[in-house]
């Protein structure tokens, strides 16, 4: 993630990384609102609706990996760990029916999601420098995230290739013993027409 470090921890803070801290719960809402309303709208409303984690543990799975996620963004905090945050919620989304960019997209909501709960601060402050710096982080972590994509799918496939496998196996062995058991009743057969021609011979 090319080391980059927040510049609140590089001894400078600067006033978007504040906004961003101090509206955290804010943001964190409407990102999560954002990337619940990429799914279908009945598991939107379901994911919504339901704040039980043990009902629901995709919302809450995404949820505490986006909290993680922001945490670092905003003060670097928890860089061994972004990577498995990512794929916590990317192992959800490679299993459902999005697009390689769909999957990965939930980061780069979160720019929008800053530019719309930040859009005062920025305008009268004139962050758009800052809130630049802050986006280019983003871009960084949905790389990463389609890198941990493109592995998971991979991964997906050698499962379904090794499953293909051992379906094909069940079916060769399967066949085998109808074969022998044909052969076993054809050998039978076989044996009582000519034990029949011997006794007619008698």
């Amino acid at each position: 993630m090319g080391g980059n470090i927040p510049p609140c921890e590089q001894g400078h803070e600067m006033k978007l990384y504040s906004f961003l801290s101090e509206k955290k719960t804010a943001v964190m809402n409407r990102w999560y609102d954002a990337i619940l309303n990429t799914y279908p709208s009945d598991t939107s409303k379901f994911l919504k609706g339901q704040k039980n984690p043990f009902m629901n543990p995709v919302g809450s799975t995404t949820f505490h990996a986006i909290e993680s996620l922001y945490e670092y963004l905003v003060h670097g905090e928890g860089k061994d760990e972004v990577p498995l945050f990512l794929d916590n919620i990317i192992r959800i989304r490679a299993v459902q029916d999005f697009t390689p960019a769909q999957c990965v997209r939930f980061i780069l909501s979160l720019k929008e999601t800053v530019r719309e709960e930040l859009k005062d601060e920025i305008s009268v402050h004139g962050l758009q420098y800052e809130l630049l710096e802050f986006e280019s982080r983003i871009d960084e972590l949905s790389l990463l995230a389609f890198d941990i994509y493109m592995k998971c799918r991979e991964k997906l496939y050698q499962l379904k290739a090794t499953e293909l496998q051992r379906w094909t196996y069940r079916r060769l062995q399967k066949a085998d013993e109808i074969y022998k058991e044909e052969c076993v009743y054809k050998d039978i057969h076989n044996e009582v027409i000519e034990f029949g021609r011997k006794e007619v011979d008698k």
